[in-house]
């Protein structure tokens, strides 16, 4: 199966990131050119793809600001939007404030359905959308420990289904993949006793996630695709 991105514009939030440069290398190899936003100025100094001409670096301050995201999405002709950025917190519900609880929201679920708007509205001849829920977006007892980031994510998980059923009828396809712990130095590191070789490589989840935004998918929509490996 061949996939081709040429001519194709693709926005990829959190793509300085671990998984969001494994997207982004994919979708160069392939032809795409690449909007990629970027909160911290640390990651954007150290990510392997800045000057690439074929990507557009965008410093913003927030995703959940609608100005922010309409200032990423402005003017550019749109095939798929590829939503990686969030965070994580532990804790459980006795121990988690108010704030603890939004800043996770926000920062998984608004940014994602603030995106999601802006992306629909800049795919004049249909396109694709690919958020990032977790596993406990589809396993909601695996999230006992973590209940505000369960709590945001899956509402990603029900966002994306919702959005599918929208558009399908103008031609845009959207899905999510919902990974477990992935292969990263940031997880290696905090986790330094489990099982490595388990968890799924951020390369491999990056394959399924440019499946889903490629046009070789034509049918394929509201899915939430488990990405767990071994685990």
């Amino acid at each position: 199966m061949s996939l081709d991105f040429s001519g194709k514009h693709v926005v990829v939030t959190g793509g300085t990131g671990a998984l969001g440069t494994a997207v982004v290398a994919s979708l160069l190899a392939v032809g795409a050119t690449c909007t990629v936003p970027y909160v911290h100025d640390a990651e954007a100094q150290r990510f392997p793809h800045r000057g690439d001409s074929k990507v557009i670096l965008i410093a913003v301050a927030d995703l959940a600001d609608e100005a922010m995201v309409a200032k990423v999405y402005d003017g550019r002709k749109l095939w798929g939007s590829i939503h990686i950025a969030g965070g994580f917190a532990s804790g459980k519900v006795a121990e988690t404030g108010k704030a603890v609880l939004m800043a996770q929201i926000n920062g998984n679920l608004v940014s994602c359905f603030l995106c999601c708007r802006a992306a629909v509205n800049a795919m004049a001849a249909g396109g694709r959308i690919v958020n990032v829920a977790a596993r406990p977006a589809l396993e909601w007892r695996s999230g006992a420990g973590m209940t505000a980031y369960t709590v945001a994510k899956a509402g990603v998980a029900a966002l994306t289904v919702a959005l599918a059923e929208e558009v399908a009828k103008d031609g845009i396809l959207v899905n999510a993949v919902a990974p477990s712990i992935m292969d990263t130095a940031a997880n290696r590191k905090a986790m330094p006793t489990a099982s490595f070789d388990a968890w799924p490589k951020v390369e491999e989840v990056a394959a399924t996630i440019l499946f889903l935004a490629s046009p070789v998918n034509r049918v394929t929509r509201g899915a939430i695709v488990p990405v767990y490996g071994k685990s």
